[in-house]
């Protein structure tokens, strides 16, 4: 059908005026406000790593849990130039061990760092109610995406994704991960300003979820859920997130090693994660050796060096050269890492010193280490760093 405005300009249409378009939807640049409104009803606020709820939740003093810390914080940060990369990492162990402070302490730690995605952290126990359900976790990940400021192109596609299906907050998980994460990250994959996105989203307390029921409670025959079933389909709906090519971020989880979760972590996802446990008590020599693989894997991932370098015996003799002291070990950390020399020669100038017992001065282990550093560099900037 041929235009009646072709080549027309300059002129009105007054009167009642009718357009009528098969598909036709326009807000300019951005999504109308009423979508972010919608989504943030749809989200446990408290669930956020900095929410007010929060407040007083626990985390990790200075120099406690140090090692695990590092690790964590290193793997999503290199974990790609592992010789055998993850996407998923589990930090385990049982109540008490402190993963929820090991977990708020790296939230931080990334947020300063300008890598942190998104974070939930269920309860069952304090805060709202919202925080032991399942469905409020794919909306506030993706309401954390939004609010992010390197990702606008994926926030606005967030948010017409609510537009177009204002439904989605009663549909599975499934559909929620696909039509609010992963469908916008797969339409921004191309984005110039990728580089800079987030790189890790954090979830803790998954073993807190409990079962949302969908039938009669009051009809003797109905199916009633498990929270081991929420708990579950959640872990598949990460592990799919995780599996897929345009979805940029490593995720960590962290829960008490329940039947299921173990079970998930063990057999469906094996291939795709880590596992760090966390002993129920403070073990001086296990954290630092900890500690050590931590640092020992990043100058393996800094200077190509082979998966088996240092030999095992290397963190044995360092941690009984500490004699329990973690600050012997942080500082041949340090000395490592902040002396720029091939590590190799390092690791012998550390290991050449003269083991000293400290069953009479518990810091003569410490001044034997301090002694060569302070001689080999006459820096004492160099040596502030260090020590």
């Amino acid at each position: 059908m041929p235009s009646h405005f072709k080549n027309a300009s300059n002129f009105n249409i007054e009167g009642d005026t009718h357009i009528y378009t098969k598909k036709y939807s326009h807000y300019g640049d951005q999504p109308p406000k009423r979508c972010v409104s919608d989504l943030r009803e749809h989200i446990a606020a408290g669930a956020l790593h900095n929410s007010a709820e929060r407040c007083d939740a626990p985390k990790c003093h200075p120099e406690t849990r140090v090692a695990v810390q590092d690790e964590l914080v290193s793997w999503i940060c290199d974990g790609d130039r592992d010789c055998m990369p993850k996407r998923m990492m589990w930090l385990t162990g049982p109540a008490g061990a402190g993963k929820t402070a090991i977990m708020g302490s790296v939230a931080e730690t990334c947020q300063r760092k300008g890598i942190l995605g998104a974070t939930h952290f269920f309860s069952s126990f304090s805060g709202s109610a919202n925080r032991r359900s399942k469905r409020f976790l794919i909306p506030t990940l993706a309401y954390q995406l939004v609010q992010h400021q390197a990702m606008p192109q994926v926030a606005k596609r967030i948010l017409s994704a609510v537009e177009r299906n204002p439904a989605v907050f009663e549909q599975n998980l499934e559909v929620q991960l696909e039509q609010l994460i992963l469908a916008p990250l797969r339409a921004a994959r191309k984005h110039p300003e990728r580089s800079d996105w987030p790189k890790v989203i954090l979830i803790d307390g998954l073993d807190e979820c409990e079962a949302d029921q969908y039938h009669d409670s009051t009809q003797n025959n109905a199916p009633r859920r498990s929270k081991e079933d929420d708990q579950t389909e959640i872990l598949h709906v990460l592990k799919k997130a995780a599996s897929d090519p345009n979805f940029p971020f490593r995720i960590v989880i962290a829960s008490r090693p329940e039947h299921a979760i173990k079970g998930f972590f063990t057999d469906a996802a094996k291939f795709l994660t880590r596992e760090i446990f966390l002993d129920g008590k403070y073990n001086p020599d296990a954290d630092m050796a900890l500690f050590l693989e931590s640092k020992f894997a990043n100058m393996r991932r800094q200077y190509h060096l082979s998966p088996s370098w240092p030999d095992p015996s290397v963190s044995h003799t360092l941690i009984s050269n500490a004699s329990g002291q973690f600050i012997y070990v942080a500082t041949v950390g340090r000395f490592m890492e902040g002396s720029g020399g091939d590590p190799d020669q390092l690791l012998k100038q550390v290991l050449g010193l003269p083991g000293i017992a400290a069953s009479t001065n518990v810091y003569a282990p410490l001044d034997a280490l301090y002694t060569p550093i302070l001689s080999s560099n006459p820096d004492p900037d160099a040596h502030l760093s260090i020590l």
